[in-house]
């Protein structure tokens, strides 16, 4: 095994993984620290100190995978993750660019990087993609369709709420979120409009209970179907390991014979 191997192998055991975790908590919890007035007044030296010793770790980091695995590094989405996140921090944050100082604080999602079940999660997250776009398609044609009866509807009465197809298309997602959609919305636009919750309510039955629901269900299919992959590759591990044993058994009792 050569040098680089043996440092690709030496970055991948749990000890590391798990070292890295936890510099990335310490340095959430820092940058957290150097929002605190006080705590700047007081120990500001140290933080600042802390916090350029774990952007330190993380460098020394990327540049020990980039010199274990050389090009493979970038053909990894998790490696290129890592690498935007700490190539920002890495950006002066100073005169017009003091707006990235705010950035740093993503490098608390590389902890999604490290520990393998989160990976899972926005793995599958990111294979409900596809059929999420269909699903947001049909909401935005209900949400059309409702804007404009909406407007149509309750405009001259409502003109703050529902005066154009914007305001009435914000005014009903509030409606789908349920945020104070009744005594706040419905209930005073049927003191006008009694019969306005027939308008409501199967606004709400399609859009809150059936898609949302249906977006849910996309993603955590998707989670499902990731977690069986994984569980497919481990299986096909173990059985090849064990093929591999067993034929190494074989080869062993023919060589010596029956008797050996």
């Amino acid at each position: 095994m050569t040098l680089r191997q043996s440092l690709d192998v030496w970055l991948d055991t749990p000890r590391i993984r798990n070292a890295i975790i936890a510099v990335i908590l310490l340095n959430a919890v820092v940058l957290g620290m150097e929002t605190s007035g006080t705590l700047m007044a007081r120990w500001g030296g140290l933080i600042v100190a802390l916090d350029r010793i774990c952007l330190g770790i993380f460098v020394a980091e990327l540049v020990a995978k980039l010199v274990a695995r050389g090009p493979r590094f970038f053909t990894s989405g998790w490696n290129l993750f890592d690498f935007v996140i700490v190539g920002v921090s890495l950006i002066p944050g100073s005169g017009s660019l003091s707006v990235l100082r705010a950035l740093r604080i993503l490098r608390v999602l590389r902890v999604i990087s490290v520990a393998p079940r989160l990976r899972r999660v926005v793995e599958g997250f990111v294979t409900a993609l596809p059929g999420m776009g269909s699903v947001f398609l049909l909401m935005a044609i209900i949400f059309y369709i409702g804007a404009v009866m909406a407007t149509k509807l309750f405009a001259a009465a409502f003109p703050e709420w529902f005066g154009t197809l914007g305001m009435s298309a914000y005014t009903l997602f509030q409606v789908m979120t349920l945020e104070s959609w009744s005594m706040g919305i419905v209930r005073p636009v049927m003191e006008q409009f009694p019969y306005a919750w027939a308008f409501f309510v199967p606004f709400i039955m399609v859009t809150t209970f059936a898609v949302v629901n249906l977006l849910v269900g996309l993603i955590v299919n998707s989670m499902q179907e990731a977690h069986n992959v994984e569980e497919g590759e481990r299986t096909d591990a173990y059985r090849d390991e064990v093929l591999s044993r067993l034929q190494a058994i074989e080869n062993r009792l023919s060589k010596h014979g029956p008797d050996a």
